[in-house]
């Protein structure tokens, strides 16, 4: 049986290639689409619907993927544009519990990715392959990260919590 919490599996990072590339940027490009449809049909009572026992809610956990995907945006624009910043770690448990996420319904969040992952994505494709070798400092983790190894993980993040969805959805039958 697939763990709750991993539908996808953990994040496996990868060497550099333009295939591997190619693929995770349209994951960057999509990831507004397919959280949509994900989406689809589900009412108030499904949306408050925790997607694994002690997780989120189908509500916070949209406003999560707009509230991580915000800050990974500044994270690429930070790394591409500053020698080696330090990026700022945020308390995600705490973000999800905040009155703009409790008081606003998804479709907020929803336009909000799109329109920042238009931006995102353009920004992406504008990244020579060196790149992808610039880097940025996350404390939390206390390692250095590549533009590359953000984009994996922004890249499965996306699909991680779509998944999330899809497999309450068909646990449900909804």
């Amino acid at each position: 049986m697939t763990d709750p919490r991993y539908p996808i599996g953990l994040f496996e990072p990868r060497p550099f290639s333009a295939a591997q590339k190619e693929e995770w940027v349209a994951d960057i490009r999509f990831l507004p689409n397919a959280i949509e449809h994900s989406l689809h049909n589900l009412d108030e009572a499904q949306l408050q619907t925790p997607y694994r026992d002690g997780g989120w809610t189908v509500h916070q956990l949209v406003h999560h993927v707009a509230d991580s995907h915000m800050n990974a945006y500044i994270r690429f624009k930070l790394g591409y544009t500053e020698g080696e910043p330090t990026i700022k770690p945020y308390e995600e448990q705490l973000w999800a519990e905040t009155a703009d996420v409790a008081q606003l319904p998804v479709n907020i969040s929803i336009t909000l990715l799109f329109a920042l992952h238009q931006r995102w994505h353009t920004f992406l494709l504008s990244l020579t392959d060196e790149d992808w070798k610039k880097t940025v400092y996350h404390p939390g983790q206390q390692k250095e990260l590549t533009l590359w190894d953000l984009l994996g993980s922004y890249s499965w993040h996306g699909r991680h919590h779509t998944a999330h969805i899809t497999a309450l959805r068909e646990r449900k039958g909804w």
